[in-house]
């Protein structure tokens, strides 16, 4: 697995508060991601504070795991920034906050220049899938990423 580099880090603590990635944002996941093959991959600990039922993950919480993760997706297989037109979410099993760490994957399943269309799932420590989504993100030209989001290209997300 290769990390991927969160080109973000050196922002401006008070504008970069990403609920999905910022480190700096205190109610956030705090989410670190890795290239595993075709998939990015990413490992989360849950706390109490993100329930809906007695310990178990809010389900708007879980598809914010996996439109955050398709989002990096767009970042480093798209080689641009995207933003989520569609999520189709499928809550299968209860995800418990006090069953240890989750592991969210996604991948790209296709992608053209305009769209990309990425599944990504959630497993609980135990193996089991417990949510899955799958996503369409409209993508924006390089030109618009660079200007509009300050897009570095692909080759920022690595290290040397």
């Amino acid at each position: 697995m290769r990390k991927i580099k969160n080109i973000y880090l050196n922002d401006d603590p008070e504008v970069y508060q990403c609920f999905g990635c910022s480190p700096h944002n205190d109610f956030g996941l705090h989410l670190e991601f890795w290239v595993d093959g075709d998939e990015l991959v990413s490992y989360w600990n849950p706390r109490p504070v993100l329930q809906s039922h007695p310990n178990i993950i809010h389900g708007g919480i879980q598809a914010t795991l996996m439109d955050e993760i398709a989002g990096w997706i767009v970042y480093v297989k798209c080689g641009t920034v995207g933003l989520t037109v569609e999520m189709n979410v499928k809550l299968k099993q209860p995800l418990y906050i006090n069953q240890g760490q989750i592991t969210i994957t996604g991948r790209l399943i296709k992608g053209d220049k305009r769209i990309a269309t990425i599944y990504a799932k959630l497993i609980d420590s135990s193996n089991k899938i417990c949510a899955k989504a799958d996503l369409k993100f409209f993508l924006l030209s390089e030109t618009e990423a660079l200007e509009k989001y300050h897009y570095p290209g692909v080759d920022a997300f690595y290290e040397t």
